[in-house]
């Protein structure tokens, strides 16, 4: 079987596993008289075990448990569960007269996916041939046809599907693996779950040759299905809206896609006349009638008022509401599509161009009714979101110019721009986003702006304006749930009762379990030169490799008004537990910067290398450049355990060893087994002559809920701020100062979404003791538990932190205990002083040397007066010890022999790192990337804090504070990657600009801080600032840290817990 076929039967294999029967296998009898005699003989050896199974129920004789186990599997007779209980059904009757029956009808206990696979040479002779004989039968198989011929090589071949949808009572669908590998999924499962006949149609363009690269038949398959050759559907009957459409042909509705002469014609098409020259008279009548009334169905379902649902949407929300209100508008006859605002133009809501073609038509040749529904969130500081700011801008063109001098009255008034254009506006937003009574003007402004503007051009409003308030009771969905009724009697639609159930929304738990092991389309939209991105669905499941997909959003404005798409780029994360890498590491990490990357690279709170700027291309010559480095990036994000932290600090260095080992330990122990990677990275074959056979003993195909994290502190050090991890391992040493074992904490995490009480920050609580041995089986348990006990529905509250909050903390530390076997010791005294780094040199316990620079926020690169990445790659040249990065985003040249230290010296002072002059407050600070790279980003970060720490050092200066350590930290948005709610003073972004300001936390880790202000700039920034520091340099006492100060000053109240985090936000002075 040619190569890309092959990939439809690996696709078979991963989606049904156990449960597949492929009655024609590649290396077996491949003809479909073959395969549908294997078919038959397979319903006839399941009706005759029906039979005995009825007979046995009917037999005083059987046992009640037997009896029980046979009830059973007559009622999941059509579901996966029949092949477990045929297996006890067979145990509980071993001794019955009736056994040797059951057992030689043992293979007829299972409901198996039953598949057969041809080409599309089986529609050649469609009245007589094996594909009618197969319909015929009404025997439960499914059929997947792939059609090889590309556009314009097939004339005169007939259609199979058609004929199959003019059957009536047999699953249909049309897929393309290359184009939504999503759909074609979703088709397999639910052909399987049909009772009865089903065909699969699959485009797999040049399919029979090995000789066709990837990307030819992709790029094929995008044409076919972008052009309408190809359109991707599924018809089933069971629904009372059988067909749905799961491509978008954005030109044409369905009257006219039905005449084309493609794939899914009914009436008009070449290859339906053509088929009924085929048949006989009679058969050919009644061809026609059933395909009148599946014509006229159709145009039922799909033929109500037309609806384009233009949606404004930055973080996707917006754009998920408009999409479901589309599905829901065409679940009540109507017309619906969902674009981005930005994709339709201004003129076309009205159908102005006349021609009747053009994406969003609100009017087409035939002057049907049409109506215009916009969705909108907010961005920034009440501003339009980008895809659909355009819109904005076309619309101000359009308003009155003001003049000077009245002009003449024209002898006809103009009519308004958009006289007849039918709309209503839904707007998300949060009245809380913006507390200050001066802002209360950006809650939901682009929504209320919008719905203005287009009343004043003469656009007739149909329903109200409906605001959807996150401070609601349910959220937005309380607003929405009064606005949508009377957009419903405003289209005519509200007496329609909806008996089918809404589909449900796809979410990143679906993505996982239908990525194969995280495969997804990775490999194929890698090959898609055509855009420098992947599929959205694909963009979730590379996070798992380490990658995120980014855009340049500094000339992300600029490309859209170009007509290009976003400048897109990867972000790569190496997976480096304990952050120690050796020289030669070094060197590699800095070659692949420049080889692959934007010139630079990122050492992150998470002790290990970041790159940036890697455009699609580059992205597998990067991870195999990382993978010759003896590195790779498995797992260093995604729903997993990440990357394991422990203490760098070289004055631990006897702890060290043992506790960097068991941070090796942990990672690789937790690490995903899939073989995806390999297969996609590092062009590795699949294991077992390329069949899909993965397993995942810990994760499972589902992953966990969300991230997880580990950490490993060594008092008197809390440098990796062990208790902002799910997990954290605080080493214990004994009084010889060997390691003891280790206090287990469990529950911290950083992430928030801006005003959702449902979620806030946590740190970790203790919950006991355990050995050196047992420390990676411990974590191992609180992963599972975790895994079975997580919040899958909603993302938001999917972390350790909320399982725990949720169980409650004695009940969560008994169910590790019951997984690990014994209860945990209790846990054991420790002191931590604080979670800095400590700079300079220090001489180890070995005699040998450490020293640790500064490196502001972690950004490796060269500057002018500043080439530290020339100079650290020098160094790597010459070192013979370690580097090993901190949880601060700094760099420790570590274990230098003291026969080097003098070369060493020079290099550092020769490439100006050996610089420690700078304030105590710029030394505790640390950034996360924020602008331009990352698509979270609200608000600046690591390019801002310097700036603003500029100014604010100065006034400790003048207060007498320049060497004073005051933990400062910034997002750019709330999901918290530099640990800032742990900091004494932070800044979290919520738009450009603008941040939200708290204080009060602990200075090694053991506080949360508090919200003080909920908006501040600059200004108030350092208006607030100027006076607290100079009262903090004259009233503390000594000893007393910044955010301790803070809280008996009366500023602000101390957090006690995590979700106490919001009492007694907004501060007291």
């Amino acid at each position: 079987m040619p190569k890309h076929e092959l990939a439809y039967v690996q696709l078979l294999e991963s989606v049904f596993q156990d449960r597949l029967e492929l009655l024609n296998p590649p290396k077996g009898e491949p003809s479909p008289e073959y395969a549908l005699g294997v078919a038959q003989a397979g319903d006839d050896a399941r009706k005759k075990l029906e039979k005995v199974v009825t007979l046995l129920l009917r037999d005083g004789s059987v046992p009640s448990e037997a009896h029980k186990l046979l009830s059973l599997w007559l009622k999941e007779l059509h579901t996966p569960a029949s092949s477990q209980l045929g297996e006890q059904v067979l145990l509980a009757l071993d001794s019955h007269p009736q056994a040797q029956a059951l057992q030689s009808l043992r293979k007829a206990f299972p409901y198996r996916a039953r598949w057969i696979l041809n080409s599309d040479s089986w529609a050649s002779d469609l009245g007589l041939g094996a594909l009618h004989h197969l319909l015929a039968s009404g025997s439960d198989v499914n059929l997947l046809l792939l059609d090889t011929t590309p556009p314009g090589q097939g004339k005169g071949k007939k259609d199979a599907g058609l004929y199959a949808l003019n059957r009536g009572n047999v699953y249909v669908a049309s897929v393309a693996l290359y184009s939504s590998y999503a759909q074609v999924l979703q088709a397999l499962q639910e052909a399987a779950d049909f009772p009865g006949p089903a065909v699969v149609l699959a485009y797999l363009p040049f399919g029979e040759s090995d000789h066709t690269p990837a990307l030819e038949v992709l790029k094929e398959t995008k044409r076919a299905v972008d052009s309408g050759y190809w359109p991707l559907y599924r018809w089933d009957p069971r629904k009372k809206e059988p067909f749905e459409l799961d491509s978008e042909v954005l030109k044409a509705d369905l009257s006219d896609f039905l005449a084309r002469d493609n794939q899914l014609s009914l009436l008009e098409s070449a290859g339906a006349s053509t088929l009924l020259q085929s048949l006989g008279e009679q058969v050919r009548q009644a061809r026609e009638e059933k395909s009148k009334l599946a014509y006229e169905h159709l145009l039922r379902g799909l033929g109500g008022a037309k609806v384009n649902v233009l949606y404004a949407s930055d973080g996707g929300r917006a754009e998920k509401v408009a999409k479901r209100l589309a599905g829901r508008a065409r679940a009540r006859g109507l017309q619906a599509q969902a674009w981005a605002m930005d994709e339709v133009g201004v003129e076309s809501w009205l159908g102005l161009r006349g021609n009747g073609e053009g994406k969003g038509e609100a009017a087409g040749e035939g002057g049907e009714e049409g109506y215009t529904v916009f969705v909108t969130s907010v961005a920034g500081q009440g501003e339009m979101p980008q895809n659909g700011r355009s819109t904005w801008r076309a619309l101000g063109a359009l308003l009155p110019k003001s003049q000077d001098a009245p002009a003449p009255a024209p002898a006809q008034p103009a009519a308004p721009p958009l006289q007849g254009l039918k709309y209503s506006v839904f707007a998300l937003g949060d009245s809380r986003y913006w507390p200050r009574p001066e802002d209360a003007q950006f809650y939901n402004k682009p929504g209320k702006e919008l719905d203005a503007r287009l009343s004043l051009l003469g656009g007739e409003r149909v329903a109200p304006l409906g605001l959807g308030d996150d401070q609601a009771s349910d959220g937005p969905e309380t607003g929405y749930a009064l606005w949508e009724p009377e957009l419903w009697r405003a289209l005519g639609v509200d007496g329609v009762e909806v008996i089918e159930a809404e589909p449900e929304p796809v979410t990143n738990e679906h993505i996982k379990i239908s990525s194969n092991y995280l495969r997804g389309t990775i490999l194929q939209g890698l090959a898609d030169e055509s855009t420098g991105s992947l599929a959205p669905s694909d963009g979730q499941i590379t996070k798992f490799h380490g990658i995120y997909e980014q855009d340049d959003r500094d000339i992300r404005e600029e490309r859209k008004e170009a007509g290009l798409e976003p400048a897109y780029a990867f972000m790569i994360r190496v997976r480096l537990p304990g952050g120690v890498c050796t020289p030669e590491q070094w060197r590699a990490i800095s070659q692949i910067a420049d080889e692959h990357g934007n010139g630079t690279f990122k050492l992150t709170t998470r002790q290990t290398f970041q790159f940036h700027g890697v455009i699609k291309r580059h992205l597998k010559p990067a991870v195999q450049a990382i993978n010759r480095a003896l590195l790779d990036t498995i797992a260093a994000c995604g729903d997993v355990n990440r990357g394991v932290l422990c203490s760098a600090l070289p004055a631990l260095s006897v702890l060290h060893k043992e506790t960097w080992a068991l941070a090796r330990k942990i990672s690789d122990h937790l690490k995903p087994r899939t073989s995806a990677y390999h297969e996609i990275w590092l062009d590795k074959t699949l294991v077992a002559g390329e069949a899909v056979k993965d397993l995942e003993p810990l994760y499972g195909p589902y992953y966990l809920p969300r991230k997880f994290k580990v950490a490993i502190a060594v008092p008197p050090n809390n440098d990796v701020d062990v208790f902002c991890n799910d997990v954290g391992l605080i080493a214990i040493a004994d009084q010889a100062g060997h390691l003891a074992g280790y206090d287990v904490c469990v529950g911290g995490g950083m992430g928030v979404t801006h005003s959702n009480k449902k979620t806030y920050p946590r740190l970790g609580d203790v919950i006991g003791f355990v050995e050196p041995g047992e420390a990676h089986l411990v974590c191992e348990k609180i992963l599972l538990v975790q895994r079975d006990n997580g919040n899958r529905k909603d993302r938001k509250n999917a972390r350790l932190k909320y399982t725990i909050d949720r169980m409650g903390l004695d009940v969560f530390k008994l169910e590790v205990e019951k997984l690990l076997g014994h209860p945990l010791a209790p846990p054991r005294p420790y002191r931590f002083e604080n979670n800095l780094d400590q700079w300079g040199w220090k001489q180890d316990l070995e005699g040998k040397w450490n020293f640790t620079m500064f490196i502001e926020n972690g950004r490796v690169q060269d500057e002018p007066s500043k080439p530290y990445k020339t100079g650290l790659t020098e160094i790597a040249k010459v070192h013979k010890g370690t580097l090993r990065l901190t949880a601060n985003q700094h760099l420790i040249l570590a274990e230098v022999d003291e026969a080097e230290l003098e070369g060493m010296k020079a290099l550092l002072r020769k490439y100006k790192l050996d610089n420690l002059q700078y304030s105590g407050l710029r030394l505790s600070s640390s950034a996360c990337v924020a602008f331009p790279t990352c698509g979270l980003a609200m608000a600046e970060s690591e390019r801002y804090l310097p700036v603003l720490i500029d100014k604010v050092e100065k006034y400790c200066e003048e207060a007498g504070l320049r060497n004073d350590e005051i933990v400062m930290r910034m997002t750019g948005c709330p999901n918290g990657c530099a640990r800032p709610y742990a900091a004494e003073v932070a800044f979290v972004g919520k738009a450009p600009g603008s941040y939200l300001m708290l204080l009060g936390g602990g200075f090694y880790g053991q506080r949360l801080n508090k919200i003080y202000r909920e908006t501040v700039t600059e200004p108030e920034i350092l208006a607030i600032l100027k006076p607290m520091i100079k009262r903090y340099a004259m009233e503390r006492n000594p000893g007393e840290h910044f955010g301790d100060w803070t809280i008996r000053a009366g500023y602000i109240s101390p957090t006690t817990s995590g979700k106490e985090w919001y009492d007694g936000m907004g501060g007291n002075v």
